[in-house]
């Protein structure tokens, strides 16, 4: 079946590449003159051009006056004194013509000096201006001194002789970040009802049937010290509870405090252990307490540190990636066959590929909606970008070609991968291509650790994007936020794929399009903002991918 995979580029099938023409005009006419502002430069330039024979003429026409007023005064019936006078006149005459002469050639040579200085600096001015151009597209946001801010105030530390209201079981569901921002929920929520924490267990059975435990992936000392002044951690039930049935819960989703602290709380009293099935969004976004927030804060971007083995391998490829001290970008090309399964999005695929993920989205029991028209979801911005789209993207932002681009992601789905992405991008990396066989032989069929190596990349990167805003965005982008609104671009998708479209039909060249794009863009980097409410808390800006307020703070 032929693919319907489209190179890199507009119509002509070739990626536009914006080529700018330095052309330097050697004409003096083509040039500013130095110090041009009105004083003798200018004069001498202007008269040398409209009038370049007249002083020549003037003084040799007054010498040939002088001269025969000489010869006429010095016939003896004239007076003397007028001839010497004529005599010292003739004299100053060819002393100034002669200076004259000498100023046009002093001039002539003054000003190719000129010419050339003024070249110099346009040369100048035009690196200087590239220069400018790549240095910004790494620079952050201006965070107009917002910082974060998560330290406990005296009256919220734990008081740790205090009993127990009952314990929390955990059955984190979903992938890793879904699983993390659950985890961080269920700790905020046990500190709202004063309970124990048994270290989560998390989820085996999603789409990449990870079998890693908690302490597989995540420093379980340190968890559990980061949050000691907060809540209760153990790694299992004391003995006395552990023949005990624990009563299962699903909590309802996107809950209050007051939902935890009444009909929760009652439960877990009365049954000393609740088992919670899910830990996905189940509290909201926002009114919630601030010392509530920051405990949500601490858990996702302090408590849940990988282990040594997933962090010293991350700082062997962070090193490999800035080394001789570059930048490098750090892609989050969701364009995976999981992804594209859930969402119905086909662009991009042959025929035979978007048969494949239909058929993979109906033997999903969970994912409940199944009829999905893919044109118009990638319309309305709610699909993936492609490899295509995501190269056009950076092109568009300013990205060289040599640009060095890590990508969070695992495989790309369909027959080309990511080959239309490397027609613009040649150093490209991932995991895979950047650790060794023997480094990355402990991480073998272990999708969630390997999602948290990405993630370590991604955070310690030096722009992030993201093509697909989910949970993994969410968390790596709010994490940005919270430790410096480090630069993270957020493609505003409905809006650009149709300019895309516009710029394939040739309804927009290459320079209308990429100005438009920086315009769309200029302010999705994760400047400081705050989180945006909604009619429904669904709809909302979700906490952690924005949690300004309740864990960043502005100096004042």
């Amino acid at each position: 079946m032929p693919s319907s995979s489209i190179n890199i580029g507009n119509k002509n099938n070739t990626l536009p590449i914006s080529t700018r023409k330095k052309t330097i005009a050697h004409s003096t006419g083509s040039l500013p003159e130095i110090g041009g502002g009105g004083g003798g430069g200018y004069f001498n330039k202007h008269y040398r051009l409209h009038h370049r024979w007249q002083v020549p003429i003037d003084g040799c026409y007054v010498i040939c006056r002088r001269t025969i007023s000489l010869l006429i005064c010095i016939r003896p019936r004239k007076n003397k004194i007028n001839c010497i006078l004529t005599v010292l006149m003739l004299i100053m005459v060819i002393v100034m013509f002669m200076k004259y002469l000498h100023m046009i050639r002093l001039n002539n040579e003054m000003s190719t000096d000129e010419d050339h200085i003024v070249i110099r600096r346009q040369i100048l001015s035009e690196t200087n201006t590239d220069y400018a151009q790549e240095s910004n597209i790494w620079r952050n946001p201006v965070s107009d001194e917002h910082h974060g801010c998560i330290d406990r105030l005296t009256n919220e530390t734990r008081n740790r002789s205090a009993p127990t209201n009952g314990y929390i079981l955990v059955q984190a569901n979903g992938g890793l970040n879904q699983m993390k921002m659950g985890i961080s929920d269920m700790v905020a929520i046990a500190k709202l009802m004063d309970a124990t924490l048994v270290l989560p267990t998390l989820d085996h059975k999603s789409f990449w049937t990870d079998p890693s435990d908690f302490k597989d992936i995540f420093d379980v000392k340190h968890f559990k010290t980061t949050l000691q002044d907060d809540i209760d951690i153990v790694e299992s039930l004391p003995s006395h509870l552990a023949e005990v049935e624990p009563h299962q819960k699903d909590p309802i989703s996107w809950s209050k405090p007051s939902y935890y602290q009444g009909e929760i709380l009652s439960l877990l009293k009365q049954h000393k252990v609740v088992n919670f099935l899910h830990t996905d969004s189940r509290l909201a976004n926002n009114d919630i307490p601030d010392s509530i927030q920051k405990i949500r804060c601490r858990t996702m971007y302090e408590a849940l540190k990988g282990t040594n083995k997933i962090n010293e391998l991350a700082r062997k490829l962070v090193s490999r990636l800035k080394q001789n001290n570059d930048h490098y970008l750090a892609l989050h090309l969701r364009y995976e066959k999981d992804i594209l399964a859930f969402t119905g999005c086909t662009h991009g695929l042959s025929q035979k590929e978007a048969d494949e993920i239909t058929s993979l989205r109906y033997s999903v029991k969970h994912w409940k909606v199944k009829k999905i028209k893919s044109t118009q979801k990638r319309e309305q911005g709610n699909c993936p970008m492609t490899p295509r789209e995501a190269a056009i993207f950076l092109q568009a932002m300013g990205f060289p070609s040599s640009t060095k681009i890590y990508i969070v992601a695992g495989e790309i789905y369909g027959e080309h991968g990511l080959d239309e992405f490397k027609e613009k991008y040649m150093n490209v990396y991932t995991h895979s291509t950047l650790a060794t066989e023997d480094e990355l032989k402990l991480f073998k069929d272990l999708q969630n650790q390997l999602a948290a190596l990405d993630y370590a990349l991604a955070l310690a990167s030096d722009v992030f994007v993201y093509t697909y805003d989910g949970n993994m965005a969410k968390a790596i982008r709010g994490h940005r936020m919270f430790k410096g609104f480090h630069k993270t671009i957020y493609p505003h998708k409905r809006k650009f794929v149709k300019m895309l479209d516009e710029l394939d039909n040739g309804r927009l060249t290459w320079d209308e399009f990429a100005l438009q794009v920086k315009k769309v863009h200029a302010n999705r980097t994760s400047r400081p903002r705050r989180r945006l409410g909604g009619v429904k808390p669904k709809r909302e800006e979700n906490f952690y991918a924005n949690p300004y307020p309740g864990c960043i703070c502005e100096n004042r």
